[in-house]
């Protein structure tokens, strides 16, 4: 089991059956990570699978608590010891009945496949087979691929790209960019790019997962960054969360030591998630590539929208929509060289299986940026010693 989604089973006997999950208020549920199984979305889990095991929590007052395998093998074994009540994948019920598990919900009988809980459930059995009608998995399916429609969907007015070119003014909010530029080591206008990328300049900007503001900000993502629900609205604010958030990233990737190349991954993780872009430079080391380049991890960041690389046993974070973030860190490096940043263009990642180029390396070198309005104000790059040291 991924030590990512690692928790304590319910008991060590593993014989809890519905009146007890009822008294523990939730039900853990184990299954494979995929587009059509499970998979997290900055934050908001998806997936088939998880919005079956949903609906049927729901309709027992229960909350559901995910568990990921690597395979088959691990997945009926954490079932059989009690480390998850139910098995929400369409096994084979031929192998269910060699485990000694039971078939129970969700089934497919031209198929002859099922998802499963232990022999002594007796009521959870019951309850599962009185919940799966025959349009219930219709019914869902219909509900979440509207939801995975609409997640990818951003209410914004989008401004342009710039308010004055031959003034050199992108926003109104430039002066919130410069002075993010202090907190984060960044170019203010790799931050202008990149909120331009995020919300189109549109403050009241809302995605369908509830990320708020010009720098696309989720509610628990703020909340942790000291920025409290009525002010994620508010620019400044706003900005600065997104500032921190920035910094802290570039803490967590410090260990790639080319700053220009940080850039990248950091915006990657700012999208996509540092657990993914963990995997993604895993499955980097293990191929021969260099894990530290953003032009030998991206293929991989691909990669992990298939079997062979998300279910990998490097891969500790499952599926993502790896296509998402590779788009969204060449986007804002194009936007960023457009307002005249100091940015080395990556060509567009290809799957590690399409390629067969020996990506070669590239010695940049990073500098501290300045601009015309930074005058008297030293912007810490953050490859300065400094810069880590900052409260």
């Amino acid at each position: 089991m991924s030590a990512a989604f690692t928790k304590e089973p319910h008991n060590t006997t593993g014989q809890y059956d519905l009146a007890d999950l009822r008294r523990s208020g939730e039900i853990i549920v184990v299954t494979l990570s995929g587009p059509e199984t499970y998979y997290d979305y900055h934050g908001l889990p998806m997936g088939l699978q998880y919005a079956l095991a949903e609906d049927y929590a729901s309709t027992e007052g229960l909350k559901v608590r995910m568990e990921i395998a690597k395979d088959t093998a691990e997945l009926l074994q954490m079932l059989s010891d009690g480390n998850a009540d139910l098995l929400a994948l369409p096994v084979p019920c031929k192998l269910l009945k060699e485990k000694g598990l039971v078939a129970a919900g969700v089934h497919n009988s031209n198929e002859d496949t099922a998802w499963a809980v232990r022999s002594s459930a007796k009521e959870l059995i019951a309850s599962l087979n009185e919940w799966y009608t025959d349009n219930k998995q219709v019914d869902v399916m219909k509900t979440e691929m509207q939801r995975m429609k609409e997640v990818h969907q951003v209410k914004k007015r989008v401004q342009s790209v710039y308010l004055s070119k031959e003034r050199g003014i992108i926003s109104v909010y430039d002066h919130l960019f410069k002075s993010a530029s202090a907190t984060t080591g960044w170019d203010w206008k790799l931050i202008a790019a990149q909120s331009f990328q995020e919300s189109g300049f549109d403050p009241n900007a809302r995605s369908w997962a509830g990320a708020q503001g010009l720098m696309q900000l989720m509610p628990k993502t703020a909340t942790s960054l000291g920025v409290s629900p009525d002010e994620v609205n508010d620019p400044r604010r706003n900005v600065e969360g997104a500032a921190n958030l920035i910094r802290r990233l570039t803490g967590q990737l410090s260990d790639i030591r080319d700053g220009n190349e940080r850039i990248k991954f950091v915006l990657a993780s700012y999208n996509g998630g540092l657990g993914h872009v963990r995997d993604a430079m895993a499955l980097a080391r293990k191929y021969g590539k260099n894990p530290q380049l953003w032009d030998d991890v991206a293929p991989y960041i691909l990669g992990l929208q298939k079997p062979q690389y998300y279910r990998d046993p490097v891969v500790r974070y499952g599926y993502m929509i790896g296509s998402e973030t590779a788009g969204y860190v060449q986007s804002i490096l194009a936007r960023w060289r457009s307002y005249g940043g100091n940015v080395m263009l990556t060509s567009s990642p290809e799957l590690p299986i399409n390629s067969n180029e020996n990506k070669s390396s590239h010695n940049s070198t990073t500098s501290t940026y300045k601009n015309k309005y930074s005058s008297g104000k030293r912007i810490l790059s953050p490859d300065d010693p400094e810069f880590n040291q900052m409260q």
